[in-house]
């Protein structure tokens, strides 16, 4: 059974809803089976789907296509929704109306699938993939530049040191990026400053368990 309400009040773990329907209490009781019944409280954030996300979300499907072989006017939505749907369980949703956060649940599983089959991006699609931590983890794990999505090496934000065996640093320190040759090399080449405002990079800095799963460091 789901119910729709309104929440009227919170005191620390005590909440007040308030039902858009009234509840037939003899069926609870004999879901309940006896029991106490339990409720699972999912918060709405009440915002759809921007324009921005959607063409983000055509965009990385437009690329799926080409990389597939399909119409992107035909198979591929309904293919890829089909996955995502059956992947993660979630109920069916609209491009059309649904929230924010179905809307980037979405866009976070087509961004790992691109990933994951090494599906090639224009630089159009690519510019316009969001640069927030996420991204910069994904490009991290499978090695792709955050500027421009070509194979990449682990770059740090602050200058390690030649001769500095860098398995016997504190990485816990560093700050990092995925960078391609070339974009690592304009990097070293007009300081790290200038290489950050030039393309609006946000380092991440990880922790210990990122930088194990994502082998950085020894």
């Amino acid at each position: 059974m789901k119910f729709l309400a309104k929440i009227k009040s919170i005191q620390g773990s005590d909440i007040t809803l308030e039902l858009d329907d009234e509840i037939d209490n003899l069926r609870i009781d004999k879901l309940a089976n006896g029991k106490q019944p339990l409720v699972e409280i999912a918060i709405s954030d009440n915002r759809y789907i921007s324009i921005d996300q959607r063409s983000k979300i055509y965009a990385l499907i437009g690329e799926i296509s080409e990389w597939s072989g399909y119409m992107v006017e035909k198979e591929v939505p309904g293919v890829m929704k089909w996955q995502y749907l059956t992947e993660t369980g979630r109920d069916y949703f609209s491009l059309s109306n649904c929230t924010m956060t179905q809307a980037n649940s979405y866009l976070s599983w087509l961004l790992d699938f691109c990933f994951d089959n090494d599906v090639p991006f224009t630089t159009k699609t690519w510019d316009m993939l969001p640069n927030d931590y996420a991204m910069q983890l994904r490009c991290l794990k499978h090695r792709k530049c955050c500027i421009c999505g070509r194979h990449a090496d682990i770059a740090h934000v602050e200058t390690v040191g030649m001769g500095r065996n860098r398995k016997h640093i504190n990485h816990s320190k560093y700050y990092f990026m995925a960078l391609c040759r070339v974009h690592h090399i304009e990097q070293h080449k007009i300081g790290i400053m200038s290489f950050l405002q030039k393309y609006h990079i946000k380092p991440v800095k990880l922790d210990d368990e990122d930088r194990k799963r994502l082998r950085i460091g020894g």
